[in-house]
């Protein structure tokens, strides 16, 4: 085997290797040929037969855990944001969910179930409370493998202002 090119040297004019031709014609078939001479066919497709799936497997995993992610802080986010719409004084029940909606569509979170207690607010009210319920299984870009049948539940309870 050839690990290191033999210097040059100058014989009547012209610069030549000192590796002889047989050397030269094994150095373009290094890998293409077993030690008994026979070639490998195949080889390459029946290795990516072995890893291809296994590649998938993962790419599509990590899209799907990358999603459930984003999902849970957007809903972490919505219930705070609706919350914090419900405790200003004047503010409606209508008007918390509403703001919910806005921020779970800015992901394209479609299906999901969005609870305020009370049901009406008014002057009186102490405290509202936000939950949001978001099943995964229905909000996932990719067919559901990892979290079928789960779901991300929040809740979020605020003192309103001015009480």
């Amino acid at each position: 085997m050839l690990l290191f090119r033999k210097p040059l040297t100058r014989r009547s004019g012209t610069y030549r290797s000192n590796l002889n031709d047989r050397s030269l014609s094994r150095i373009g078939h290094l890998g293409r040929r077993r030690g008994d001479g026979s070639r490998r066919t195949g080889a390459v497709m029946v290795e990516f037969a072995v890893v291809a799936p296994l590649l998938f497997l993962f790419f599509f995993a990590g899209f799907e855990f990358c999603r459930v992610a984003m999902i849970r802080h957007t809903v972490d986010n919505a219930v705070y944001e609706s919350a914090r719409r419900g405790i200003i004084p004047g503010a409606t029940a209508a008007e918390v969910r509403t703001e919910a909606i806005r921020v779970l569509s800015t992901i394209g979170i479609s299906a999901f179930n969005v609870q305020v207690t009370p049901g009406a607010i008014n002057d009186n009210t102490e405290e509202v409370t936000v939950r949001i319920i978001v099943p995964l299984d229905e909000n996932t870009f990719v067919p559901a493998t990892y979290f079928v049948g789960k779901q991300i539940d929040r809740e979020l309870t605020m003192r309103r202002e001015g009480n």
